[in-house]
This record gives structure tokens, sequence and C-alpha cells, in this order.
């Protein structure tokens, strides 16, 4: 089962993604969802298949959103997660000496 998605980011929250089926385009997403997510701006188009690996998503549940809702978003992670990225010396405190 291959679906050509189309991923579009949020322009009020970082990476935060919604993935649609690209030949539907944005017509199944509900318009609730829109005032929260912002005005969808295009990234790119994908081939998605259940062999394939996403970063932070799990792509059976990817492709079951898409099938059943017509969407899947894809929330940014909790801000704990940037901190624990950061270089060591970013996370040491600054104090004086």
């Amino acid at each position: 089962m291959k679906r050509i998605c189309s991923i579009y980011k949020s322009p009020r929250k970082n990476e935060m993604y919604l993935y649609v089926l690209k030949a539907e385009g944005l017509t199944r997403v509900p318009e609730g969802l829109l005032p929260f997510f912002g005005t969808p701006v295009h990234a790119f188009d994908l081939v998605l298949t259940p062999e394939r690996k996403l970063a932070r998503e799990d792509i059976a549940k990817v492709l079951e959103n898409l099938d059943n809702q017509g969407y899947h978003l894809q929330m940014p992670p909790p801000e704990d997660d940037y901190i624990e990225h950061l270089p060591e010396e970013l996370l040491r405190r600054n104090d004086p000496a």
C-alpha cells in the first residue's frame, strides 16, 4: 500500500507537520484544526510505504490516520527533548568565578 503524501509545516508551531494524501490535498482536514495549525505551508511530498522509516513517527500509525481520517498531525517534540540535544557547554550554567 503505497501512498503519495504532501507534508505541510505549521507557521505557528515549530516542528508541527500535517500529512495528507497528495491527491486529496487539504480537503479532509477538519476546519477546526486549521486555526490551531495556521495556514499550512507546503514543505515537501513523500512516498509512504509500510516499510519506510520516519524519524519521529510510526509509519503504521501515519498510514492508518491517512486512510481513516484523511490526515495525520505530527506534534512537536516535548521541550525537554530540545534541551537533551543541546551541546554540553550550553547546558552548563554560567556562574561568575
